[in-house]
């Protein structure tokens, strides 16, 4: 095959399905893998049939086979959202810890350069603010959320040593929330909670008392910076993220804006250990990348309400 292959895990997924776009359109050879735990095949099926793509249902915390040369592996496998990580707990640290190690065996047996998806959750509820590549963060090992947060800071330390010790060409890159078309109705986030219930004329429910803030960066911005983490020479983690920051009531009124709803918002209990706080430092990015987001959150949010009125009004 004259073209250059790339494993992408979590390929159906709502990110690894426009990674999965990104690299066709870059001219690589994708193989998308998932075991559509959480995965819709829905968001590849524009890309069957096409000669530079295939798909395997595979769950990667079981051994992992490609044939063939590789050249990259993108891991971004994992349940990746409170409703999902906490309802599967032993499967999300699974992919986070197997998975990953099976992944970096791939990669290492074939001389493939591996990117990790790690996430702004290594930070937990930061102490720090915003929050740079060197603070360590405040997670709780034993709270709900701590499957997911401590499988990815695993994932962190894992990749690194097979970078130090194998020496293994690695990358990672800590999402910080992302948003755009894909997305999940029910996955439990704020951004498509907020938009479905607004379309549909209910309550906004905002936990706490909507003064904790969030970061959200459009998928396009974050395909690119990862994309250019990749083909960099930086082994270090980085952040990825847009730090144009915004209380949860804010952001809350703003889609009630957006979508014209008549819509109130309701307050629920804060879950446990949920971050206060959240604003990526990107001076890391910045220098090393050259990578800023090109994107408003208004810009993100227009194509994103068109895709979720499909889905909610048909």
């Amino acid at each position: 095959m004259s073209k250059q292959k790339v494993l992408i895990t979590g390929g159906a997924g709502f990110l690894g399905s426009h990674l999965c776009d990104r690299f066709i359109k870059e001219g690589f050879h994708v193989v998308a893998m998932d075991n559509l735990l959480t995965g819709d095949i829905a968001n590849i099926e524009h890309l069957m049939g096409h000669p530079d793509f295939e798909f395997q249902h595979h769950d990667v915390s079981k051994y992992v086979h490609v044939s063939g040369d590789l050249k990259y592996i993108l891991h971004f496998a994992s349940p990746a959202s409170p409703i999902d990580y906490l309802k599967m707990p032993i499967q999300t640290m699974k992919v986070g810890s197997l998975g990953t190690l099976n992944c970096l065996g791939l990669a290492k047996d074939k001389g493939a350069r591996m990117l990790i998806a790690s996430t702004s959750e290594v930070y937990g509820d930061p102490l720090v603010h915003p929050q740079k590549e060197d603070y360590w963060g405040n997670v709780n090992p034993v709270g709900p959320r701590g499957v997911y947060d401590e499988a990815k800071r695993f994932q962190e330390a894992l990749t690194m040593a097979y970078h130090t010790f194998h020496g293994l060409e690695t990358r990672i890159v800590r999402i910080f929330n992302t948003f755009g078309p894909r997305m999940r109705l029910d996955d439990g986030r704020v951004l498509p909670a907020f938009i479905s219930q607004a379309l549909r004329g209910e309550d906004l429910t905002a936990f706490g008392d909507g003064s904790q803030t969030r970061s959200f960066t459009y998928v396009d911005d974050l395909v690119e910076g990862i994309y250019r983490l990749l083909l960099s020479d930086y082994a270090q983690p980085v952040n990825i993220g847009n730090p144009q920051e915004i209380t949860i009531n804010e952001f809350a009124e703003e889609i009630i804006r957006l979508t014209g709803s008549s819509s109130k918002i309701s307050y629920n209990p804060l879950p446990k250990d949920d971050p206060k706080q959240r604003k990526p430092d990107i001076t890391l990015a910045k220098e090393v990348l050259n990578w800023e987001p090109k994107y408003t959150r208004a810009e993100g949010l227009e194509p994103t309400l068109e895709y979720f009125k499909k889905k909610v009004l048909g």
